[in-house]
């Protein structure tokens, strides 16, 4: 386990707040690390990194496709994304460098899931 997976094991599933997560980087565009079992395809990355630079206001309006599940936008930002279907809801968070994409179960608190990925 290197370094990044340690800090989204430690920081976000611990919290028991984040089911997966997994760190974009965006000039690479490919995923540097992410928890464990939780792979997330090459176009998703792409997706992800598209949704922030060219598809924003459609990602609002008509959700997101992640990992072949639906998620229907609650709020979009230049800096986050927050989706959410029957199953539970995604987080995407942008910075200059990076996208990191975490995952929670229905049940789950989404608003301490927001602010945990957020934080980190």
């Amino acid at each position: 386990m290197n370094e990044l997976q340690a800090l989204l094991n430690d920081c976000l599933v611990r919290t028991k707040h984040v089911e997966n997560a997994a760190l974009i980087n965006i000039d690479e565009r490919k995923v540097c690390a992410s928890t464990f079992g939780f792979n997330v395809p090459e176009e998703n990355a792409l997706n992800l990194i598209y949704a922030f630079y060219k598809n924003l206001v459609q990602v609002r309006r008509e959700g997101l496709y992640f990992k072949e599940k639906y998620y229907k936008c609650v709020r979009a930002d230049e800096h986050s994304i927050y989706l959410h279907n029957p199953d539970g809801g995604l987080i995407v968070v942008k910075t200059k460098t990076f996208i990191l994409v975490a995952t929670y179960k229905a049940g789950m608190y989404p608003s301490v899931c927001v602010e945990a990925v957020e934080k980190l």
